[in-house]
């Protein structure tokens, strides 16, 4: 290869790779200036409703005591009936009704105390209701001071017998929740695009948050708030 001919060659890969090195320079100036005309805005939209429990669970629990371990359990059943009548007065049925475990403590088996207690023997018993009607455990609530004149304390001040109202449909109401929050998340968009003398394009990117469902206010725990907050990114254009 002649001399001549090396030195074109030479030339011709240096003017390549400036070329190369022109292009780079030019892409990465377009990539910087179609990034900073990007502009977004995030908005949030909040969705709320009120709903009415449709499941309770209602733990009801009471206790006896007695020296005679015999005669203690034999009330002990003859009040578990009159409870589970009681309840099915006041329309529950078999299916809605489950016995939980009995328990007995000896207080003279126990390794401390039980001098100076009046019985030696005391039991408890729990019955649970569940059931897909809290209007029933409403009703009955109101009534429950008839099972007192049988001789049956219902402990109701406890965390182990708090009545649990609970809502299950959150599946059903999920769709037009959604909805009414990524419409308000809109409006607010728009707002802002007006207000920075823009124009609101598409979505950019969405984010449904996670659904709470709590109670309306302490007295009233049939009562139910549903909430949910969608979070929705949108280009702005001039």
């Amino acid at each position: 290869m002649s001399k001549t001919q090396s030195t074109h060659i030479a030339i011709a890969a240096v003017a390549f790779s400036l070329g190369l090195l022109g292009l780079g320079a030019i892409l990465k100036s377009a990539a910087l200036e179609v990034k900073g005309m990007e502009r977004t805005v995030t908005v949030k939209g909040l969705a709320e409703i009120e709903v009415a429990a449709d499941t309770v669970i209602w733990p009801l629990q009471f206790s006896d005591a007695d020296d005679d371990l015999e005669k203690l359990v034999e009330r002990i059943e003859q009040k578990n009936d009159a409870v589970i009548a009681f309840l099915k007065l006041h329309g529950f049925n078999d299916n809605e009704i489950s016995r939980g475990a009995q328990s007995i403590v000896d207080k003279q088996a126990r390794e401390y105390g039980g001098e100076g207690q009046q019985f030696r023997y005391i039991a408890r018993a729990n019955i649970t209701v569940y059931s897909s009607q809290p209007s029933k455990v409403q009703n009955a609530l109101a009534k429950v001071n008839q099972l007192a004149k049988q001789g049956i304390a219902i402990v109701q001040d406890s965390y182990e017998t708090r009545i649990e109202y609970l809502f299950t449909g959150l599946n059903d109401v999920k769709p037009a929740m959604v909805q009414e929050a990524t419409e308000k998340a809109r409006e607010v968009a728009i707002k802002f695009a007006k207000d920075s003398q823009s124009q609101l394009g598409k979505i950019k990117t969405a984010r449904q948050g996670q659904f709470s469902i709590s109670n309306r206010d302490s007295n009233t725990p049939q009562l139910k708030k549903v909430r949910v907050v969608t979070s929705v990114e949108y280009y702005l254009s001039d």
